[in-house]
């Protein structure tokens, strides 16, 4: 972890959502959301347990209707017939407070219910649906998330705040009164739910937006307004690199700044895509920042004209699929190797010196230099590979080091 982060993570309420804690100092849980129809029990089992086994240590389901509320216990079922303990969360809108009602063993067998006061109803009917969800998570002693959401905000908050910014002698501007807004939606919820008797280390709040510079802001705010456990993620990230940028812009100041404790990323899948990426991409974002560590590190250059052969840029490939594919073993025989940092670099202007940096370096010839390649491992020079099975060599020598250090 990084000097920053570390000395400045805000302190916030420790939040156990089954096994799993969040805030109170705790890693920053890594989280995803299913996107099969809740009422495809198998379907929805399997793809929560491709999650959990990719990294996500909660998993969000969709409790839309009577059909998903009633499958949810079968789901908790069929993963514990998996082997997969991961917490389910139940995602809520609109009805919830009639599915909980109406399937106690779905409230049951959630971890954690997700509300959002934006839509738990309107006007006199608001109070009433909120405090009956909240009454149904004290029964079952479940935390609940408050998560607010711009594109679904509490429009008479926002249309107070706006007509109250209006008549005032200094108004600010109307895309502040927005953010003003998703914070108090979380803060006064927040409240609401703890004068019902929830316990603040029974709640969590988000503020999610689509806008980079909004979600950096309204964060800001809440972390400085509230004590509880922050949820992060841009909702709506868009898809491939365009949402994987957005995302790691807003939450690498967030958590530089010791904001959040756990972390969504939604990206928006291809068509058919593997709905595991955005766990992946998470653990990427906290493992780069030195937050947490999910699997070994492997450095390579980019390349350049010195490296005009691919041999390099194979070879980094290679060691990054064995590594992956050697991750179960290891998890099991070989605990903190997940801190293993690998280089493999194209030639020699950096590749001496990157290669000392990390547990293991191997720098490759570059364009007219010997057809020969030096390994470094802790800093000390210790090997020099030639031919053509360098891959393999270097393999070894990997897996001799994980035995070695963490064996």
């Amino acid at each position: 972890m990084s000097y920053s982060a570390r000395e400045t993570r805000r302190k916030s309420h420790a939040v156990m959502v089954g096994q799993v804690q969040v805030g109170g100092g705790a890693p920053i849980v890594v989280q995803s959301m299913t996107n099969t129809d809740t009422a495809d029990i198998e379907g929805t089992a399997r793809q929560t347990a491709d999650l959990a086994k990719a990294g996500s240590e909660l998993v969000r389901i969709t409790v839309d209707r009577d059909d998903a509320a009633r499958a949810v216990p079968h789901i908790r079922d069929r993963l514990d017939q998996m082997g997969v303990s991961v917490p389910l969360v139940g995602d809520f809108h609109y009805n919830g407070h009639t599915l909980l009602h109406d399937h106690p063993a779905c409230a049951e067998a959630l971890a954690k219910y997700r509300i959002n006061p934006g839509n738990v109803g309107f006007k006199e009917k608001k109070d009433r649906n909120f405090s009956s969800m909240i009454e149904t998570a004290l029964k079952f002693r479940r935390p609940v998330r408050i998560g607010v959401n711009w594109g679904s905000l509490d429009q008479a908050l926002l249309t107070r705040l706006m007509d109250e910014n209006h008549l005032s002698a200094n108004p600010i501007d109307a895309r502040a009164v927005m953010h003003e807004a998703v914070v108090q939606s979380g803060i006064l919820s927040a409240a609401r739910a703890e004068e019902l008797g929830m316990p603040a280390n029974q709640i969590v709040i988000s503020a999610k937006c689509s806008e980079v510079q909004d979600l950096i802001a309204v964060y800001r705010l809440l972390a400085t307004r509230s004590e509880h456990a922050l949820h992060l993620g841009l909702t709506e990230a868009g898809m491939g690199s365009k949402g994987i940028v957005a995302s790691t812009a807003a939450l690498g100041v967030l958590l530089q700044e010791g904001i959040g404790d756990t972390i969504r990323i939604s990206l928006t899948p291809e068509p058919g895509g593997d709905r595991t990426r955005e766990v992946l991409v998470a653990q990427e974002i906290l493992q780069t920042m030195g937050l947490r560590a999910f699997a070994p590190m492997v450095i390579a250059c980019p390349g350049c004209g010195r490296t005009t052969s691919t041999v390099f840029q194979e070879l980094a490939q290679d060691i990054q699929f064995y590594v992956r594919g050697r991750m179960g073993d290891w998890r099991k025989d070989y605990p903190g190797f997940e801190n293993l940092s690998l280089a493999v670099m194209g030639c020699i202007v950096n590749g001496p010196g990157e290669s000392k940096h990390a547990d293991i370096g191997i720098s490759l010839p570059g364009t007219g230099e010997l057809p020969t390649a030096p390994v470094y491992i802790d800093g000390k020079k210790v090997a020099t590979l030639k031919g053509a099975d360098i891959s393999k060599q270097f393999k070894d020598i990997v897996e001799n080091y994980v035995k070695t250090r963490w064996g």
